[in-house]
């Protein structure tokens, strides 16, 4: 690790207090690394635990229920960024089923294809099936509309969703919204829910206690990272005026392939890393686009991660993990940390 990189590291472990979380462990693995998130739910505040190959077989006892987070598979690329996608989504597959409490469901959120082809949705829907958790929400990426205004993606995974994909489900007494900010893109790129939408997600809000637990989920960052590439949604701000009310909002995203997470009040934001290949850091290179490392760090930038929902006074701590074996291993629940940004390593 780079003797910069561990400074600032160190500087944050003197600022924050002794809480008993594991916070070196969280802030080493915030580095390139990661992309599902395994969420575990328990009086309805998030906490998380590193997802790896030898996690904790006792870690998810106290947990209501987890739930994985995988973004950005882009079945169909074979560029030299990764020529073969369909084998590192597989390798996540295998992390799931490998995980000692099995989830109760998948979300992923978007870019499923790089072209929008039936070929590409077949080949995603195939290796799924061979997931152990059977239950699964989609949201769609720009990649997955890029022809058809998106019917195909609608009638494979968008049946009973509402206008462009969005929709909202309640589970074990936590409400999770599926929002869609890729059918109407803006100037640069930029994410946008539409004034439909957003009347819709109003309403939707309406009517639940403050206490409910929050989750929403897109493709495009909620909150803005690098308009310059695209990274936001420009009406993001009134969508989350609707979940300001509430205790405890969790907000996924994926489309930037790399970690961000950031604490507003609140809310807490974070960013999934691609199953595919990764993307530069915000304004280190001339545009976004696929990044090309060495074939043996591949692994090492893709990745899934394991969080839990556990009863606490904090808020949402997220540990990302890569889909090699040499990743960072589990310790365990690592408890609540509150951070502003999550450095990308």
């Amino acid at each position: 690790m780079p003797d910069k990189k561990q400074d600032l590291i160190d500087q944050e472990l003197q600022d924050l207090n002794n809480d008993g979380v594991d916070r070196r462990g969280f802030l080493k693995c915030m580095a390139w690394a990661g992309t599902g998130l395994v969420w575990t739910m328990s009086g309805g505040i998030p906490v998380s635990r590193a997802f790896a190959k030898n996690s904790d077989k006792k870690s998810g006892k106290a947990a209501d229920f987890t739930f994985v987070q995988i973004s950005d598979s882009h079945i169909g690329f074979n560029k030299p960024a990764n020529p073969d996608v369909t084998a590192t989504l597989q390798t996540a597959i295998n992390k799931i089923n490998a995980m000692p409490q099995k989830p109760d469901f998948i979300i992923h959120t978007g870019d499923l294809s790089q072209l929008s082809k039936p070929s590409e949705f077949d080949t995603l829907d195939q290796a799924l099936k061979g997931a152990s958790a059977k239950q699964m929400y989609f949201v769609p990426g720009e990649h997955d509309m890029l022809t058809d205004n998106g019917d195909e993606y609608l009638q494979r995974f968008g049946k009973g969703t509402k206008g462009t994909g969005y929709y909202s489900f309640d589970h074990k007494g936590v409400h999770f919204v599926g929002l869609v900010n890729v059918a109407n893109l803006k100037a640069g790129g930029m994410g946008s829910l539409g004034h439909e939408q957003l009347e819709w997600l109003e309403d939707d809000l309406k009517g639940r206690s403050a206490s409910t637990p929050i989750v929403l989920f897109a493709h495009i960052p909620l909150w803005t990272i690098y308009p310059d590439w695209g990274w936001g949604t420009d009406d993001s701000e009134q969508a989350l005026s609707y979940v300001k009310r509430f205790g405890s909002v969790t907000v996924l995203n994926g489309h930037i392939h790399q970690i961000m997470q950031k604490v507003e009040g609140k809310v807490s934001f974070h960013t999934a890393m691609s199953t595919a290949f990764p993307q530069p850091a915000p304004g280190t290179a001339p545009s976004a686009g696929p990044m090309k490392v060495p074939a043996d760090q591949l692994q090492r930038v893709l990745g899934i991660t394991d969080v839990k929902y556990v009863v606490s006074g904090r808020s949402l701590a997220v540990v990302d993990s890569p889909l090699g074996d040499s990743g960072p291993s589990a310790s365990g629940n690592v408890g609540a940390l509150r951070l502003v940004d999550a450095p990308l390593g």
